[in-house]
């Protein structure tokens, strides 16, 4: 049985991406002369959890757009390192219902339900555009089933209630003043759905799923509402728990059940950062016939690790899936000074130092640090957001921008950035249908996880979070692998195949 260990080499200095692998040789450690008690990550394949179904990303109209501008070679070649074998073999697509921050411009596909209540004007013609088209060419290139996430921004804005933007932590959403008209309902700023509206709003979404599902796009999932407590300066909408609890079980489950939907399309709560999911989790599920209508619970990444969070919700809820349905930087690409950016990285310098190189950088380790953690705490399907936005972050409807693993540049062709490069090392150690397995780690510096493939192969995640390069001992099952070299500050996987 042989291990192979990649480590993906950065020069911050430079941009310069490398791998750098070797073949590793285990040792019996009954021949050794003295046991090894000393740096070791201890791994146990008969202890299994959760399965990890598989990896995917957001297919939003401004990523649309974007690769419909490309030369249809190059719109493949991006395509390529999500779905296929050699990318993220990617198994989800999350798209928005409406209008979102990362659409060019707000729209609602009934223009006036007030003038229409009967939804006669109903039109996904604003998706026939690029959305459509681009995901449906995304299907073709996949390896493997593609199951997709709708998830709405807003209702109507008709429909709603004026703002509530005083509500929101400017940290974690951008740091940015608005001026802001509470007085007038919109898509954006939040405001609730009026409860008079729950029932067309019912309807609108099952219209909705039923024309994607027309179109041959297999449709899978419904998050309710994304971010349902956060009244951003985007399109948005606020739900407590107990409202979004009233509208599943009193108007959008029958109205599935009307459409022949239920039970073939999961439902999923919350859909927002994890500090906060309990409470509105639990307020949900208290009310048992409404629990049994729901699938999981999705969950975002954007107020800090609350890894513990997945693991109470998975204590009491076992049977329900724990999504991640979103995670990007909150910076523009490679620029630390355009919003919140994390100063998590092992370099830990703080946004106003950082260089774009230092900045990816940092990306690519929180990247990994949230998804070990997220593994080890019960996680089974995880979605990014933007599969690609151009070097404004954008384009989007609002000012601000956010970063993505890849960048459109202005002559339409794209390049990878070292946290692509980084999730696509983790997706080829952890594939689809994977068993986390048991783990044991010597220190807070090295952050583990390990996984059982469908080859039977075992992959590892080891992130070495100390200010200097590591060697590790792999133990497993009375044999060793020896100083594993963890460099510092980067991603590392081990590969032990099957035989």
């Amino acid at each position: 049985m042989e291990a192979t260990r990649t480590t993906i080499q950065f020069d911050t200095k430079t941009g310069e991406i490398a791998h750098d692998s070797a073949v590793l040789t285990w040792v019996d450690e009954a021949t050794l002369p003295k046991a090894v008690e000393a740096g070791v990550v201890g791994l146990y394949p008969d202890y299994a959890f959760q399965t990890l179904e598989g990896w995917g990303c957001a297919m939003t109209e401004t990523a649309c757009y974007l690769l419909s501008r490309m030369l249809p070679e190059n719109r493949r070649a991006a395509l390529s390192r999500w779905f296929g074998p050699e990318g993220m073999d990617a198994r989800f697509i999350r798209i928005h219902i409406d209008s979102c921050d990362y659409s060019l411009t707000e729209y609602q596909a009934v223009a006036d339900p007030i003038a229409d209540p009967e939804l006669n004007t109903f039109s996904i013609e604003r998706d026939r555009q690029y959305i459509l088209p681009v995901v449906k060419e995304a299907l073709a290139m996949a390896a493997g089933p593609v199951k997709v996430l709708l998830s709405p921004w807003s209702p109507p804005w008709q429909w709603k209630t004026p703002p509530e933007f005083s509500q929101n932590d400017a940290a974690v959403y951008g740091g940015a003043d608005f001026a802001v008209d509470t007085t007038r309902p919109g898509r954006c700023f939040g405001g609730r759905l009026k409860r008079e509206y729950y029932g067309a709003w019912a309807k609108y979404l099952v219209k909705f799923i039923q024309a994607y599902l027309d179109e041959g796009i297999p449709v899978g999932m419904l998050s309710i509402q994304n971010e349902a407590s956060a009244a951003t300066p985007w399109d948005s909408c606020l739900w407590s728990g107990e409202q979004e609890r009233d509208f599943l079980k009193n108007f959008l489950y029958p109205e599935m059940e009307k459409a022949g939907l239920a039970g073939k399309i999961e439902i999923f709560i919350w859909d927002h950062n994890k500090e906060r999911a309990i409470e509105h989790i639990d307020a949900f599920m208290a009310d048992p016939e409404a629990a049994g209508k729901v699938d999981g619970f999705a969950y975002h990444w954007y107020s800090g690790d609350h890894f513990e969070t997945l693991e109470l919700l998975h204590g009491r809820y076992p049977d329900r899936v724990l999504m991640h349905s979103e995670s990007c930087p909150l910076h523009k690409p490679g620029d630390p000074l355009s919003g919140s950016a994390s100063e998590d990285g092992v370099l830990n310098k703080g946004g106003d130092d950082r260089t774009p190189e230092e900045c990816d950088y940092g990306d690519a380790i929180d990247y990994a640090h949230d998804i070990i953690g997220d593994i080890n705490c019960g996680m089974q399907r995880w979605i990014d957001w933007n599969m690609i936005v151009d070097r404004t972050g954008g384009p989007r409807h609002v000012g601000g921008g956010f970063a993505a693993p890849l960048i459109c540049e202005d002559d339409f062709t794209f390049s990878e950035t070292l946290c692509f490069n980084y999730l696509r090392e983790i997706a080829k150690t952890v594939k689809p249908g994977a068993v986390r397995i048991g783990k044991s780690v010597f220190s807070r510096d090295v952050e583990a996880a390990a996984c059982r493939n469908p080859d039977g192969s075992i992959g590892v995640l080891l992130l070495n979070r100390a200010g200097e390069d590591q060697a590790v001992n792999l133990r497993m099952g009375g044999r060793i692998l020896r100083d594993v070299a963890l460099p510092t500050g980067t991603l590392t996987t081990v590969v032990i195949d099957g035989d």
